[in-house]
């Protein structure tokens, strides 16, 4: 019981330490999958599976979804950061307003 609570100590420092850093890292990294991968959908034509061969390194995390309907694109990161980003006409890739 006791080792338990020193893992939750050591838990709750990481984050205070690092969780700020961690949550811009991974809303920069959703964003940046969604616009890109929607680019590559929308714009190029190709298949999302085939979109997803692009990833960079560090972008493993990065899981991505489409909505052939609304021609958009949502990439997640985990649990931190989602982001979605929609083709318009004239436009190209958008993403989606941030309400932080």
């Amino acid at each position: 019981m006791l080792w338990l609570g020193g893992v939750t100590v050591a838990l709750l420092a990481l984050w205070a330490a690092f969780g700020s850093a961690a949550l811009g890292y991974a809303r920069a990294g959703s964003a940046y999958g969604a616009r890109v991968a929607c680019s590559c959908r929308f714009v190029a034509g190709r298949s999302l599976d085939d979109c997803a061969k692009d990833k960079v390194p560090g972008m493993e995390l990065v899981s991505l979804s489409e909505d052939a309907e609304a021609k958009s694109v949502t990439a997640r990161m985990l649990i931190l950061a989602s982001d979605t980003a929609t083709y318009r006409e004239g436009y190209g890739c958008v993403l989606d307003r941030w309400d932080d």
